[in-house]
């Protein structure tokens, strides 16, 4: 029994630190490729993508960054299902094209976040650039809605830590998600549908666009909020959510 015993153990040892080294090369990877976008330290900045305890409240929140076919139909469908709260993060050069949209958005009462003006990877950019993108961003967006936005989605949802570094220099919070719609696939109505209502928890901030590059938010999102509403999920704003709360983290390399 002994003898069996040792024999299957040098045998196991080398199959699991082949695993284990498997597993982390691949996480690398991933934080690499993807520039994985939750950050915290006692001391730095960390980007917001999900409440710990938020009593059944969502974050309802749209990217916009061309087209203007999308917004007032979307629009539309917020106010037939009373929803009081969501963010759209606009890209400043798309702002500055569409003013009316941009002023059509803030009567409506929701709030405006930045994304950007060029509408290119920060990782990409030096931090110089970044800085510059940022300040035109906020500048434009001030200009238009009267207020100065404090949050920052960056385009493509990519940023690393300087990125964070220089959000929290300029005073914005970078805001994440937790569940992607993935409507900019243009996958189906049902597709974009099961994306959202079969991974949404308490606490999640949900991820959509209103670019003229998706065919069917405005279809599937009527069944969404309505699926949403029957399990007793209720739309906060970020800010409310990020104060609630500590923000769940990973550090990004």
């Amino acid at each position: 029994m002994k003898g069996i015993w040792v024999v299957n153990l040098r045998k196991v040892k080398p199959l699991i630190f082949i695993c284990v080294t498997a597993f982390f090369v691949a996480s690398w990877l991933v934080f690499q490729q993807n520039y994985i976008s939750v950050f915290s330290t006692p001391a730095g900045p960390q980007a917001f993508y999900k409440a710990d305890d938020a009593d059944n409240k969502l974050a309802l929140t749209f990217n916009i960054s061309w087209g203007e076919k999308n917004v007032t139909p979307i629009l539309n469908v917020l106010k037939d299902h009373h929803v009081e709260h969501a963010t759209f993060f606009l890209s400043a050069s798309w702002a500055e094209t569409y003013p009316e949209l941009v002023e059509e958005i803030v009567d409506a009462g929701y709030q405006i976040g930045s994304h950007g003006y060029q509408y290119k990877n920060y990782p990409s950019l030096s931090d110089t650039e970044v800085t510059q993108d940022m300040q035109r961003s906020k500048q434009v967006l001030q200009e238009l809605t009267g207020e100065t936005p404090t949050l920052i989605r960056p385009p493509n949802g990519a940023f690393n830590t300087n990125t964070l570094q220089l959000a929290e220099a300029q005073n914005l919070d970078v805001i994440h998600w937790s569940v992607n719609s993935y409507d900019y696939e243009n996958p189906g109505t049902d597709k974009i549908v099961s994306n959202v209502v079969n991974e949404t928890q308490s606490g999640d901030i949900l991820m959509f666009h209103a670019s003229d590059s998706v065919k069917q938010t405005e279809s599937a999102l009527p069944i969404i909020l309505k699926t949403l509403e029957q399990r007793d999920y209720s739309f906060a704003t970020i800010s409310e959510m990020m104060s609630d709360t500590d923000a769940t983290s990973e550090e990004v390399e």
